[in-house]
């Protein structure tokens, strides 16, 4: 994500992991992170506010076509150019940058606390200026492939971007079921150019707040202060104005499971809002309702996980009611209406509940 007129501070690259370190500055100010962008043939790359980044596709440890194509790119984009890149590479030494520790939860922290741990962490990767996106994310995969790239995080500790921290997110996350998490997607406008940007929406107690990754401070995290959701988009909605830019589009999606192994993909767009053409006061409208169905869907999944007592053949759930008798019941049966008869099992899979047993 970046900001309109903004200039970018700092970064690495690694290759083999972390053998090699890049520091740039002065990254062209319309570089931004995004997944729902077009492609130009031939090329692993993505655009947004017309200006291309690279995604790595190779995996660790990164391929020596996709460092290559790093550098060459950066030295494009860098304001030094092929002198910062040579600089860098040919460098007799090159330190090697700390690797942040993975946080741990402590019982004796409160939810804030250990949201702001995240986010301190998410910081100490970094935001990445290099041009190309270390962590293929794809977001039609599943829940557990999402997880799995999180954890290559956690082991590289690269610099992330908006994307990427979303994941991150989520995966340390996961662990406090009190927590609900949700993506938020912006598409803003400045200069004729859009700008795409996603953060991780989070409800806990009757409040609201985001974690993720941006150049700009006041585009990434927010504090779980926020009694509504419309409260927390208009929130994000001034501080891109600070920057010129116009929110013309937002994306909330459902909350996400916290089972790291679910095959269940992330839905990033439930509700899409044209916030362009609507008043501010439509907006308010629909994002509450949006907010009132996820509440809703989780207290109903909630309520259904619920555990039921096992029932025992031939014994009823509730041991006060008395047996009836056989006469009693058989003028009950001539009382009732006709009662078609149990037709035969048309598969013989059928158990006395009249589920199909498969084999």
């Amino acid at each position: 994500m970046t900001g309109a007129n903004g200039h970018s501070v700092g970064g690495k690259a690694g290759k083999q992991s972390r053998s090699k370190a890049a520091n740039t500055a002065g990254v062209h100010p319309a570089t931004a992170s995004s997944n729902n962008v077009s492609k130009s043939s031939g090329e692993e790359d993505e655009k947004d506010g017309g200006v291309l980044f690279y995604v790595n596709k190779s995996g660790f440890p990164i391929d020596e076509r996709t460092w290559q194509r790093m550098w060459t790119h950066v030295a494009k984009i860098h304001p030094e150019g092929k002198e910062m890149e040579e600089s860098i590479r040919n460098a007799a030494f090159i330190p090697r940058p700390p690797v942040p520790l993975l946080p741990k939860y402590k019982q004796s922290m409160s939810v804030p606390e250990w949201l702001r741990t995240i986010q301190s962490y998410m910081k100490l990767l970094q935001y990445n200026h290099t041009g190309t996106q270390f962590f293929e994310i794809k977001k039609i995969r599943p829940l557990s492939w999402l997880m799995d790239t999180a954890r290559e995080m956690t082991r590289e500790s690269l610099p992330i971007k908006c994307l990427e921290a979303v994941i991150l997110g989520i995966y340390l996350t996961n662990g406090l079921a009190v927590i609900e998490r949700f993506p938020i997607s912006f598409k803003t406008q400045f200069s004729g150019n859009c700008f795409h940007h996603v953060v991780l929406g989070v409800y806990y107690n009757g409040r609201y707040g985001t974690l993720g990754m941006s150049r700009r401070e006041d585009l990434m995290d927010k504090p779980l202060i926020f009694r509504t959701l419309s409260d927390l988009f208009f929130e994000f909605e001034e501080s891109y104005r600070k920057y010129l830019h116009t929110v013309k589009k937002v994306k909330i999606g459902l909350f996400v499971s916290h089972d790291p192994h679910s095959f269940q993909q992330i839905e990033w767009k439930h509700l899409v809002l044209n916030t362009g053409k609507m008043s501010r006061e439509e907006v308010r409208k629909e994002l509450e309702k949006h907010a009132r169905d996820m509440r809703m869907k989780m207290i109903k999944i909630s309520g259904s996980q619920s555990p039921v007592k096992e029932r025992q053949r031939g014994k009823s759930l509730s041991p006060r009611r008395r047996q009836i008798s056989p006469q009693r019941r058989l003028n009950r049966r001539e009382k009732s209406p006709a009662i078609t008869e149990r037709k035969p099992a048309e598969l013989s899979t059928l158990n006395d509940v009249g589920y199909q047993i498969r084999i």
